[in-house]
């Protein structure tokens, strides 16, 4: 099993390439959406129940019918702030805050990418893109599939991560900090219109 990951400036093509990787066979327990929801956009689509920070009823809508995007929940991830996530990443990294809190681990959203086989480059870069305004798919495929599943995100409309931390570092940014605080709706919606223009 191989990790693969696209970061997406629009929910829509995140969704899509969700809905694409469960089509070529990829099991729904086995991919993970995070979507930043500062806007809160994506509240009528959440059926978990608000406050599923522990990662109970993100990972417990994951595989049911109809798919990874019907099991979409509310929780807040340090750093990035409100979000709606499903699947095995997202309960990771709620489990990793919940951890942190409780006993002192640290990791959160990084932490989880970086286990899962993600570069730690790469992984700051994919949460600030959350923290942004994007939305992260990320899945776990058979060594079989990853060519087909990075085709897949790539055609999704996916933003390349070396082109877009070249973007960051241009306006001061050198990493991912849990700590900064949340962008709030209207700079995340200044954030998108910045990339919508730039692939126009």
């Amino acid at each position: 099993m191989k990790t693969v990951t696209g970061l997406f400036d629009d929910y829509s093509d995140a969704s899509a390439a969700v809905s694409a990787l469960e089509s070529a066979g990829v099991a729904s327990k086995d991919i993970s959406i995070v979507s930043n929801n500062a806007d809160n956009r994506h509240a009528d689509k959440s059926t978990a129940a608000e406050g599923a920070g522990t990662g109970a009823g993100i990972g417990a809508a994951v595989g049911g019918a109809g798919g990874l995007l019907t099991g979409l929940g509310l929780m807040a991830i340090p750093g990035v702030g409100p979000v709606v996530a499903a699947g095995w990443l997202a309960a990771t990294a709620a489990g990793a805050v919940a951890g942190a809190v409780a006993g002192g681990a640290t990791g959160g959203i990084i932490g989880a990418m970086t286990s899962s086989g993600v570069s730690e480059g790469d992984a700051h870069v994919y949460a600030e893109g959350v923290r942004r305004g994007g939305s992260l798919v990320t899945a776990k495929v058979d060594d079989t599939l990853v060519l087909e599943a990075e085709a897949i995100l790539k055609r999704s409309n996916w933003v390349d991560p070396a082109e877009r931390r070249t973007s960051y570092a241009e306006q001061g940014w050198t990493r991912f900090d849990d700590t900064r605080d949340p962008y709030k709706a209207s700079e995340v919606e200044q954030e998108r219109n910045r990339y919508r223009s730039n692939a126009l």
